[in-house]
């Protein structure tokens, strides 16, 4: 399995509607368009590694009524044998796009938090030699499967989305890489504003590899006390959804693969813009040819 990024990661069925604005309260708003499909954040992460020529195996749960899902992540290339059903509801997701391509989402755990603690046990311990852990916090179990990948010696890789506080309680600094957004950032550490933000994480993540992305101000890459600070690639937003989603999957796809840390950065860059620029989530995901 050398060479292959392990994926704990939530399976959603994504309820898509396209708004004029963000409904607001005691307001009843029409769609103007409306579309269902694959998501989570797991899952728009694996499709992203599998993307960008990455190999990546995706241990998760999802309903019996929506094997569909499980097919769509193989057609992307994803090894989907460690992802069970169950007769619950898989998890959903809500989501409003409004016309200047931003997202506000209501989100339902369903079968991503039915995992269980002796198959997670045994997952782990006939994949310890993937080259990474990837983890997101739309799953249960994340400090059970971060206290045994450590115990296991498997690097770890984070993505704190959605940001809870319970994040904080974890031992963060074991962590081989820290993907954050500002606001996951900010809760980590207790501040909002750029040059604090940086100087807070290069303080208390002295070995982590850290991105921070700050959308269309760009990333900047933290680790072992170096600062890289990487543009954004202009473009229009269409949809961001999976934006995030994509910049991670491309961005451990190249550290995985060797690539140096700031070119892998561009490369989740570019793939991000892409993104962007067309509706949906999956769907949106560039494939490798598509950057060159």
């Amino acid at each position: 399995m050398s060479g292959r990024i392990l994926n704990i990661g939530s399976i959603n069925i994504d309820y898509v509607y396209r708004v004029p604005h963000f409904v607001q309260p005691g307001e009843t708003l029409a769609s103007q368009s409306f579309a269902s499909g694959l998501g989570g954040k797991g899952a728009n992460q694996s499709v992203a590694i599998a993307s960008a020529g990455g190999q990546v195996t995706h241990l998760g749960k999802v309903g019996s009524a929506d094997t569909w899902a499980i097919e769509q992540l193989s057609q992307a290339g994803v090894d989907t044998s460690l992802i069970e059903t169950t007769t619950g509801a898989s998890g959903h997701a809500i989501i409003q796009v409004d016309d200047q391509g931003e997202n506000a989402i209501v989100l339902h755990a369903g079968a991503n938090h039915e995992l269980g603690l002796t198959r997670l046990r045994a997952a782990l311990t006939a994949n310890r030699d993937a080259k990474l852990l990837l983890m997101q916090n739309e799953c249960n179990l994340l400090a059970e499967s971060l206290q045994l990948a450590i115990e296991l010696g498997l690097p770890c890789a984070l993505n704190p989305a959605p940001m809870t506080r319970d994040i904080n309680q974890l031992p963060l600094e074991s962590l081989d890489t820290l993907i954050v957004n500002r606001g996951e950032a900010a809760a980590l550490v207790g501040t909002d504003q750029t040059d604090k933000l940086v100087g807070e994480l290069k303080s208390r993540f002295t070995q982590t590899r850290v991105v921070l992305t700050l959308g269309g101000a760009g990333s900047i890459l933290i680790h072992k006390q170096q600062v890289y600070e990487c543009p954004a690639v202009a473009t229009e937003a269409v949809d961001t959804t999976g934006a995030g989603d994509t910049f991670v999957g491309y961005f451990l796809a190249g550290v995985v693969a060797g690539m140096s840390d700031q070119d892998s950065l561009h490369r989740a860059s570019r793939a991000a813009a892409i993104a962007v620029s067309r509706p949906g989530a999956i769907n949106a995901i560039p494939t490798l040819t598509e950057l060159n």
